[in-house]
């Protein structure tokens, strides 16, 4: 199937960063949200990637516009009605994801195809509540998605050949790297990154060492890039403590579970960078 129009399902960083991908692969991007407030904020935070991307030199300003030409927006899912793909990327909520995978099944033309952009939530199960499991697939993509190369295609149980071919052929148009992935809980990234995120919060809970030092250490010693706690900030302390749950639930394995410090973060609202306060403070 040739995609061409394209329809991203919330328009937070992950929404908006793959519409800016669509639409930078030259297809026709149609980005929903029911918040109108919310969009706004997506197309303001399109407008200022493409806009460093213009200052380096790395797109012309011609580009960049024409680029903002191919993403409308609409704040009723039935909009979706003619798209040929689309992806889903709401909160990591199980329940509203499936949902709005109901609702698409119903608005969405018989061959296309819905995707989701979770990172740890059962694609089969999601399947499973369409009329068309057979076309439904996780497209896992990472933050900040214009940047991160990786796609994780995860295939349900009930996923078709075709469907994963279509998909991963998408995601390398995209200039991604599209690796396959088998329907397990948090799947291949977050399995093994956030229960590393979670020990460090428990590390930090213990009092073994500050966030600071604790980041340093696997900066350092590790050559991470950034430190789990600063990670952790900026995925969202909610989605972390979200994933170790589905983690814990779906292997009945104490080992996946969750800091009480970390719990006690998303209770107080500490949600990390979104919310301008995490285990470092960004409201300055």
């Amino acid at each position: 199937m040739d995609l061409q129009r394209i329809g991203v399902l919330g328009a937070g960083i992950m929404g908006n960063g793959i519409a800016q991908a669509f639409a930078g692969a030259g297809l026709d991007v149609l980005m929903v949200d029911i918040d109108e407030a919310a969009l706004t904020r997506g197309l303001a935070a399109i407008r200022k990637s493409l806009d460093r991307l213009v200052v380096k030199d790395k797109l012309s300003a011609t580009d960049r516009d024409a680029l903002l030409g191919r993403i409308r927006t609409a704040t009723d899912t039935a909009a979706l009605a003619d798209r040929q793909l689309v992806v889903e990327a709401v909160s990591e909520d199980e329940t509203l994801k499936g949902r709005i995978f109901q609702q698409l099944d119903d608005i969405c033309p018989p061959e296309a195809i819905l995707a989701s952009n979770t990172s740890s939530i059962s694609i089969t199960r999601l399947a499973a509540l369409t009329g068309r499991p057979e076309q439904v697939i996780g497209m896992h993509f990472m933050n900040p998605v214009p940047v991160m190369k990786l796609v994780e295609v995860i295939r349900g149980l009930q996923t078709s050949d075709e469907t994963y071919r279509t998909v991963r052929a998408m995601a390398e148009g995209l200039g991604k790297a599209g690796i396959e992935v088998r329907d397990r809980p948090a799947f291949v990234l977050n399995r093994v990154l956030v229960p590393m995120i979670n020990e460090a919060v428990c590390a930090l809970d213990e009092g073994l060492a500050s966030a600071e030092d604790i980041d340093t250490v696997m900066k350092l010693g590790a050559n991470h890039p950034i430190g789990p706690l600063a990670l952790a900030d900026l995925i969202g302390l909610d989605t972390c403590l979200q994933i170790m749950k589905v983690l814990q639930r779906g292997f009945g394995d104490p080992k996946y579970r969750p800091s009480p410090l970390l719990q006690q973060m998303v209770d107080a609202g500490r949600l990390g960078r979104k919310s301008g306060r995490g285990f470092y403070d960004y409201q300055g």
